[in-house]
């Protein structure tokens, strides 16, 4: 965590680790100074939600759909209702993530959420474009700032 956080890192997001055993982990971050970030799912019980809150020292991610993550067409239903129950219990920024990969997505997600995750959208065009790097680096801006023009619109 040191080196990590010596080189630049100032958050983790912890997956598969549940704060209620996560002590050790929270006390590694507490000490070098390390943002906490845990995640909160669509099936995650409502007496849980503070819990998470309250260990996130960075945010707190919302993965807005169950399964594997990917391109979808769609966003899943109620993530509006789902970031304001969690909004209801902190006051850390609620970021929400999972299937989002389109600008229109974006900008969706962008009026109920403090933040926006895009992830698989990115890492499908890097495995599309890893050979040729100037190609990769154009499509990248291009992709980038398409999707950021979501939330600045």
């Amino acid at each position: 965590m040191k080196e990590a956080y010596s080189a630049g890192v100032d958050a983790v997001l912890a997956l598969d680790l549940p704060p209620v055993e996560a002590k050790n982990y929270l006390e590694i971050c507490r000490e070098v100074g390390m943002k906490t970030v845990f995640i909160v799912a669509p099936t995650t019980p409502e007496d849980r939600i503070a819990e998470i809150a309250e260990a996130s020292t960075g945010f707190v991610y919302y993965v807005s759909r169950e399964g594997v993550t990917g391109v979808r067409e769609d966003l899943e239903k109620g993530i509006g209702s789902m970031v304001e129950s969690i909004k209801s219990k902190t006051a850390k920024p609620v970021v929400v993530g999972f299937c989002i990969s389109r600008k229109e997505q974006v900008r969706e997600v962008a009026t109920v959420a403090d933040g926006v995750v895009v992830g698989s959208a990115i890492v499908n065009l890097v495995a599309d474009h890893q050979d040729n790097r100037p190609q990769l680096l154009l499509r990248l801006k291009e992709l980038v700032g398409d999707l950021s023009s979501g939330v600045r619109s």
